[in-house]
């Protein structure tokens, strides 16, 4: 009954917690809050109401931070708070996110003691979304280096930021998962926390309990337009990659292979002779890049990279990305059932590639696994990952294709390791395959190319 003795239940609970009151105090100073400026726009560019962040379009930045459909929160004066940050050094280098200082004309720090000072950008990295700064001033308070390797998962955290413009507020949590990958940050293994993050917070500390910095606080996630449980940290020690690239030729190098991934489903590791769901499965492997040349080939999985294990295909990219470019290493993959080890020159990933888009016609086609299918245009067959032909899914009926996920506009490339280019050639790859086992079809699906298992009709 000793939910019902409150006092003693409730000290037994409190001396089982922390006080996180001195970590705050002592942390307080290195803490800053980023506010801008920026000129008017001309009439028709409008980037959202003031305070957003600039350069974000107003879009993106609602369903970032507020989930679809959510209202706009009440746009806050001019020069409000719309990040936070912390100093990294004695002589005034200050780190924050990059969407919160984004194409604007002037960025003011505003330090713990009151001032304001102007700080110029000494360069930011988009794909982690970490911008430098420098700011004109001497002794200044700065944070402690955490180790996020160290950090496990359930241990506490403490964000201290600017949420709604509210400064200096204090959250605490829990550390609830490692190596998160989200859509907009492949080669960021985030720190997910349930720390309470909001709009203003970005750019923050996440600290341990020893007061170091272990992240520097990104993103959330939400549908209700508040903080619904999940944040998500950038790694210092990441962070303390780009911010010395950044010192030293003012951008950011990337290693880059040259590969499409997805992550190996139960019925995919079947199909391709694994224990077990593990790696990264390549679904295409860009021409002219170090895999091609290397010999990667698609249905390749990746177990192994430069003697590090890949687990899921989500820590294959930030492995790949942290390898200087020219280095050799050694990846690991399994191929045929096999075990096979690949030596692999690191490029250095290159501008994002364009994106393409080509109307089919339509009409005529033959199904195979209910499908609707018929063969691939001469202009189609330009795309990339279409060069050696295909079928591309006019219907998806009823069938076992729709049910492993494959939909109308897709193009199928490869059943079971085998091309084929007719439907007659698709449905004879199939006749030849165990019936209510699972195979392997690779999909082009926009830029994609992606796996599916698909359980063979009985």
């Amino acid at each position: 009954m000793c939910w019902l003795a409150l006092s003693p239940c409730a000290a037994a609970e409190l001396r089982g917690l922390p006080d996180f009151s001195e970590l705050a105090e002592a942390a307080a100073g290195a803490v800053v809050n980023i506010s801008t400026v920026r000129k008017p726009q001309p009439a028709g560019e409008e980037e959202g109401p003031p305070g957003a962040p600039h350069g974000m379009p107003w879009e993106e930045f609602m369903e970032r931070f507020f989930g679809r459909g959510a209202p706009p929160p009440a746009p806050p004066p001019p020069n409000a708070s719309i990040g936070s940050g912390f100093i990294l050094s004695e002589d005034g280098y200050v780190i924050t996110n990059h969407h919160v200082v984004k194409d604007v004309d002037e960025i003011i720090v505003k330090l713990n003691d009151r001032r304001e000072i102007t700080a110029e950008l000494v360069g930011f990295d988009e794909l982690s979304d970490i911008a430098l700064l420098k700011i004109e001033a001497d002794d200044l308070p700065a944070v402690r280096i955490g180790e996020p390797d160290k950090v496990k998962v359930g241990q506490w955290v403490l964000a201290i930021g600017a949420p709604f413009g509210f400064e200096h507020s204090v959250t605490a949590g829990i550390v609830s998962a490692k190596g998160r990958s989200l859509p907009f940050g492949h080669y960021v293994p985030f720190i997910q926390t349930d720390v309470a993050i909001n709009p203003g917070n970005s750019g923050g500390p996440l600290f341990n309990l020893k007061g170091e910095v272990v992240g520097v606080n990104s993103q959330i996630y939400t549908r209700t337009g508040s903080f619904s449980g999940l944040s998500f940290a950038v790694p210092i020690d990441l962070v303390a990659d780009v911010v010395g690239q950044l010192k030293d030729k003012g951008a950011v190098s990337r290693g880059w292979l040259g590969v499409y991934i997805q992550e190996v489903t139960r019925g995919l590791s079947e199909s391709f002779g694994l224990d077990k769901p593990t790696g990264a499965l390549v679904s295409r492997v860009i021409g002219g890049s170090p895999a091609e040349e290397a010999g990667f080939e698609a249905g390749d999985v990746v177990l192994r990279f430069d003697g590090k294990e890949v687990g899921m295909s989500s820590s294959l990219t930030p492995l790949v990305g942290r390898t200087p470019a020219g280095s050799e290493v050694e990846v690991e993959i399994m191929r045929g059932g096999k075990r096979i080890r690949l030596p692999v020159v690191v490029g250095e990933l290159p501008e994002r590639p364009g994106s393409f888009a080509e109307a089919a016609p339509r009409g005529g086609g033959k199904r195979v696994l209910g499908l609707q299918l018929r063969k691939l245009t001469v202009s189609e067959r330009e795309r990339p990952g279409l060069e050696g032909g295909g079928l591309l899914v006019e219907d998806a009926g009823p069938g076992a294709a729709r049910e492993a996920g494959i939909a109308a506009d897709d193009v199928l490339v490869m059943m079971n390791n085998e091309r084929f280019d007719t439907a007659e050639e698709l449905a004879g790859i199939i006749e030849s395959l165990p019936k209510g086992r699972f195979a392997t079809l690779l999909v082009v699906r926009g830029e994609q190319s992606r796996f599916f298992a698909v359980r063979i009709p009985e």
